[in-house]
């Protein structure tokens, strides 16, 4: 069980991450491979100021790491068990989503 302040904290700015779809999106592709943020904002077809403001977020919650690569810079995940993370956490989700069953979905819109 998680009782440090340090786990909760560590937990919870991963959760900030995650709250966003473009962040989320950029997460799945920079654990597909490291790429530049031109090459990242075409392919999620955002533009280069909102992709730099979530890069920003990412790299302060220490998720993303920006590598100098000549004059350019090339972002990729901090860690690569962050990408195992990410898909352990994507494939649980599916598979939580598509067992779940609720009673109270019209009444409450709980599920």
């Amino acid at each position: 069980m998680l009782t440090l302040a340090a786990d909760v904290e560590v937990l919870a700015r991963f959760g900030r991450a995650l709250a966003d779809p473009i962040r989320c999106r950029i997460l799945l592709a920079l654990g597909e491979a490291p790429a530049h943020p031109a090459d990242l904002a075409d392919a999620l077809e955002i533009s280069r100021t909102r992709l730099s403001n979530h890069l920003a977020c990412l790299r302060d919650c220490g998720l993303v790491v920006a590598v100098p690569v000549g004059r350019r810079t090339r972002y990729e995940l901090a860690d690569e068990r962050l990408g195992h993370a990410l898909d352990d956490l994507r494939t649980a989700v599916v598979a939580v989503e598509a067992d779940r069953t609720c009673g109270d979905t019209d009444e409450k819109g709980c599920c």
